[in-house]
């Protein structure tokens, strides 16, 4: 009988513990960081420009491959996945814009098999 007192003393006391310790707390800056990247408002322009070219295109996929840094421009490079009318296609989508005001200069977009 003591056993099963100790037992269960002791499976109560794992139990409070686990039931109210905060399993989501946690102490890595990296973790918490919820900051927006800085190609995201490039991401969302490449979109909407890509459903304004391609209106009956459903974008199933997307990925952002690199920014390419120059002098006075930059270029942010995507690549989205379409599927349209049934047909599955890749879409390059360069977007580029001034480095000093962000102005967008020129969008270029480039088809390839997904």
């Amino acid at each position: 009988m003591k056993r099963w007192i100790a037992l269960f003393t002791i499976g109560a006391a794992i139990l409070s513990i686990a039931t109210f310790t905060p399993m989501h707390t946690v102490s890595s800056p990296i973790v918490q960081d919820n900051s927006v990247p800085a190609y995201a408002k490039w991401g969302s322009m490449a979109m909407k420009r890509t459903m304004e070219k391609y209106p009956n295109a459903q974008i199933t996929d997307y990925l952002h491959i690199e920014r390419v840094v120059g002098d006075t421009t930059s270029v942010e490079k995507f690549k989205l996945i379409l599927v349209d009318n049934g047909r599955e296609f890749g879409l390059f989508v360069d977007l580029e814009f001034t480095n000093d005001t962000e102005e967008l200069i020129n969008i270029t977009f480039t088809e390839t098999t997904a």
